[in-house]
């Protein structure tokens, strides 16, 4: 009895590498392209709208010192981002994307003689209700409500991700007296002018 063995043509296995040499090249041009911040590649990942740099200000009014406050995009822990202002973490969403959260870390304390001193001071002193506005190096303005303020411990990573159905923005900073936790207050987007 004669066995017969399958095996792939070599055209087939060809084709396969081609494949995968296309598509690895393609993700690596659309890495580059968004580190380089090439517009068409923003373009096409944040939405027509996106502006070509991240960098937002951050004002609370019912905050007295957070007034057009700068949001630097930085992974974290962002020690430069956050001794100039306050912090956007990498990795988590912008105001003009759908569905995300826009996860902002700031100093309770932070620097003299910075945009980061006390800047988040009386974070815990807001209520539901208030609001808070982010604008993008365009002049869009991004306007939230507060719906929520929980305090966790500094591993609860799931409060950077995103809720379900929902834009919104989360202000973090640290908990007194002791800064051991972190205090989370989160706000849902009403609109955008």
């Amino acid at each position: 009895m004669v066995r017969r063995y399958r095996t792939r043509s070599a055209g087939r296995i060809v084709a396969s590498l081609v494949s995968l040499i296309l598509i690895v090249v393609g993700l690596l041009i659309i890495g580059y392209s968004l580190l380089i911040r090439d517009p068409f590649a923003v373009g096409v990942l944040f939405g027509p709208d996106a502006p070509d740099n991240p960098t937002m200000t951050l004002t609370v009014p019912a905050m007295q010192r957070v007034d057009e406050v700068p949001v630097y995009d930085a992974p974290a822990p962002g020690k430069a981002a956050l001794h100039d202002g306050a912090l956007h973490l990498r990795g988590t969403g912008f105001p003009w994307q759908r569905d995300t959260n826009v996860y902002i870390a700031g100093h309770r304390l932070g620097f003299p003689a910075t945009k980061s001193y006390l800047v988040f001071w009386d974070l815990d002193k807001l209520t539901n209700g208030d609001e808070v506005i982010l604008t993008d190096v365009n002049g869009t303005k991004y306007t939230y409500r507060i719906f929520k303020k929980i305090v966790v411990s500094p591993d609860a990573y799931y409060v950077t991700q995103p809720i379900a159905g929902r834009s919104i923005v989360s202000l973090q900073t640290c908990t007194l007296p002791d800064y051991s936790q972190r205090l989370i207050v989160q706000a849902e987007l009403t609109s955008v002018t």
